[in-house]
């Protein structure tokens, strides 16, 4: 059986032979995590923004984890942004899965940020400019010097609940937040939690018409057992597979995506 880069080589020549020419493969980057990429034709566009949606317990965190220790592997520059867990507990994940970066290391920062910290700025903002509500003003501040290629932000769901009674406050920022990175040229991959089998994939709804691409991980229970899935539901760009298909957390892998095993019962 052909391999993924066989078949990706027919889909080049298919495409020049029906006079398209194959995007540059400098215009995409690749998750490295084994089967997932197998659902896009060319890999993920850069400097997208991407939703990775899904409920408690369906991979989240661990699929960010795991991109970006195969980009920093790679030589790329990655920042895990938590407002949630401390960077020694994301770590202890990492080494859970022997993800261990060795020379690479000092390519990816993971750094917490403080949830309130934010809401007080941007409220002394929003009052300094008498409720004026296009505010210019970067919603992060990056790490020393670091200039990141790929950034996860873990997670909206947590930024949006220091915006509680505050929900137009909040949809300026998310605005904000989007247009920030869009003007760093960075891959963006933003963790929204959702309802096990979600019909909203993040928090008001508004994120993912903002987002180029959403992913959705499943946890889809069956009897007295769950099975987990993975969906690209959208991606600005580039073509993908339209399907859900069965993924699996192993011991020592981490995340393995199944492209032909498709999975039922979601909706």
């Amino acid at each position: 059986m052909p391999g993924r880069g066989a078949k990706a080589t027919k889909r080049v020549k298919a495409a020049a032979a029906k006079g398209k020419q194959a995007p540059a493969k400098e215009e995409f980057i690749k998750t490295g995590v084994e089967g997932l990429d197998s659902l896009f034709e060319f890999g993920i566009p850069k400097r997208s923004a991407v939703l990775i949606a899904g409920g408690a317990g369906s991979g989240k965190t661990l699929l960010c984890l795991q991109m970006l220790v195969n980009a920093a592997r790679q030589g790329k520059k990655c920042l895990y942004m938590s407002f949630e867990e401390s960077g020694e507990r994301l770590r202890n994940h990492m080494k859970k899965f022997g993800w261990d970066l060795g020379k690479s290391e000092g390519n990816m920062v993971i750094e917490r940020f403080n949830l309130f910290d934010i809401s007080r700025s941007i409220d002394a903002l929003l009052a300094k400019q008498s409720g004026d509500l296009l505010i210019d003003v970067k919603p992060m501040i990056l790490p020393g010097n670091f200039k990141p290629d790929i950034v996860v932000i873990d997670s909206l769901t947590a930024i949006c609940s220091a915006f509680m009674g505050k929900e137009e406050t909040y949809r300026v920022y998310i605005e904000q937040l989007f247009r920030y990175f869009e003007q760093l040229e960075v891959n963006t991959f933003l963790i929204s939690e959702t309802e096990q089998e979600p019909r909203i994939f993040s928090p008001t709804g508004v994120e993912e018409f903002l987002a180029d691409g959403v992913i959705v991980l499943y946890n889809i229970r069956k009897g007295n057992v769950r099975e987990n899935g993975i969906e690209v539901l959208k991606m600005r760009g580039t073509k993908h597979e339209k399907k859900i298909v069965a993924m699996q957390i192993t011991e020592g892998k981490g995340i393995e995506v199944y492209p032909q095993q498709e999975v039922f019962g979601v909706g």
